[in-house]
């Protein structure tokens, strides 16, 4: 038996053309799963300190990674396939050393622009 959605909203005024502008965008735009995959790097810390020092030092490797944020490098190795995975990362190979540096300056623009809108509401 199919339940009965009840509409939460008692107003009576449905403003049309902003529904159709609302309910079009939706439709527009089919990567929300990609997209939220993409934001769930940007949530978790480990991953956050590490674009944060690669956004800071430019390129490091597994092991200067590892000691900087007081893990092991199999750790600190999980987490940047995650994100060489989302193209937030790449890697450069120098002899047997692999070094990390952020993809491009897009990753670089977030991360900046998370910040500047932290410090902002703390200021408030």
């Amino acid at each position: 038996m199919a339940k009965k959605v009840e509409n939460k909203c008692d107003c009576n005024c449905i403003h049309r053309d902003k529904l159709d502008r609302a309910i079009g965008c939706l439709k527009s735009f089919n990567s929300f799963c990609r997209l939220s995959e993409f934001y769930k790097n940007f949530s978790d810390e480990t991953r956050l300190k590490i674009l944060t020092i690669l956004d800071n030092v430019e390129s490091m490797c597994v092991c200067d990674i590892a000691v900087a944020l007081d893990m092991t490098k199999s750790a600190i190795s999980h987490q940047l396939k995650l994100l060489k995975d989302d193209n937030l990362v790449k890697s450069s190979r120098s002899g047997k050393i692999v070094y990390y540096s952020l993809s491009d300056d897009h990753v670089k623009e977030i991360l900046e622009c998370g910040l500047e809108h932290i410090k902002e509401g703390c200021n408030e």
